[in-house]
């Protein structure tokens, strides 16, 4: 019988300690989900508790990092920390802020302060679009201000949309009704009411928010890194950083060839213009086009789609350079 032999690092004290371990002797192996990491330390939920794990060199070799939203795999030896030993496949990826595994893209558009962005908008739900996760739209502040005309263009195209009173909470629970059984992460600039969002969908939530600033020493609201809350059975929910405009290209990038097919309701027009190549812009026999100038899809959204490929073919010709 051929036995495998595997040589595995372990560090005591300051000193690397070389082991020998059989494969075949009894070794832990337990399944778990990361749902946050601070310092190089990694917060796993496994059977209804969370054990703390490091992460192994060898996915630093090759170029991998867990993130939250992983599922993953920890192997543990007496006395020992527990260490992630395996990640399994992602069904899909966020670049920043790093977050795998997610179900629902809530993205979170106050009303007024900041006023809603429509370019912002289509550039998020294209990049979700692209990688398969649903989007929804949640409007903050109504109390405030009118968000109806936005909430036309996304419901339109086929985007549930919500409605939240900041003061009161009203609409919240309908909210909180779509997010259960999901992994969803809730997603928007700085200073829409993502905060007061999370408040009332999972107050419990925003007391353990609370607390780990405290013991960081960190301001009450004020976020650094993404963390998977849970709020209820096979229910979780990710508290994100809020971004600034220039940082949203951090959630990824979609080729300029493919951005048409981001838009879904472009799809029934791509494929029929006259140019195979049609970039949707200023060509002749462009179907596209000729649907937005008679008013068939939304103008807002086209112009958006307009933006984002010029943003896109200036990204791809630097990155030639």
């Amino acid at each position: 019988m051929v036995i495998n032999i595997r040589t595995v690092y372990l560090k005591i004290g300051d000193y690397p300690l070389l082991k020998e371990m059989n494969n075949q002797k009894a070794m832990e192996n337990d399944k778990g989900r990361i749902v946050g990491v601070s310092a190089g330390l990694y917060s796993v939920e496994q059977n209804n508790k969370t054990v703390y794990a490091r992460s192994r060199g060898v996915f630093r070799q090759k170029g991998i990092k867990p993130v939250v939203g992983d599922y993953v795999e920890l192997n543990y030896e007496e006395n020992t920390q527990p260490v992630i030993w395996d990640i399994q496949e992602r069904k899909n990826y966020i670049i920043r802020p790093p977050l795998a595994n997610i179900d629902l893209a809530v993205l979170v558009v106050s009303s007024c302060e900041p006023k809603p962005n429509a370019l912002i908008l289509d550039k998020l739900a294209a990049i979700f679009e692209s990688k398969g996760i649903e989007t929804i739209f949640v409007f903050t502040k109504i109390d405030r201000a009118d968000a109806e005309v936005f909430k036309e263009i996304y419901e339109g195209v086929g985007y549930k949309t919500f409605s939240v009173n900041n003061t009161t909470g009203d609409g919240a629970e309908r909210v909180a009704a779509y997010l259960r059984g999901k992994t969803s992460a809730l997603i928007g600039n700085t200073g829409v009411g993502k905060s007061s969002l999370m408040n009332y969908i999972a107050p419990e939530v925003s007391h353990k928010t609370s607390e780990i600033s405290k013991k960081l020493g960190r301001g009450k609201h004020t976020t650094r890194e993404v963390r998977l809350y849970k709020i209820g059975e096979n229910t979780y929910t990710a508290d994100t950083p809020g971004f600034s405009t220039v940082e949203i290209g951090r959630y990824g990038a979609i080729p300029s060839s493919e951005l048409a097919e981001s838009f879904r309701e472009f799809s029934d027009y791509l494929g029929g213009c006259r140019f195979k190549d049609c970039a949707h812009i200023k060509e002749d026999g462009c179907l596209l086009r000729a649907a937005a100038e008679e008013g068939k899809i939304s103008r807002s959204r086209y112009d958006s789609y307009c933006k984002l490929f010029a943003q896109a073919v200036n990204e791809e010709n630097n990155r030639f350079k």
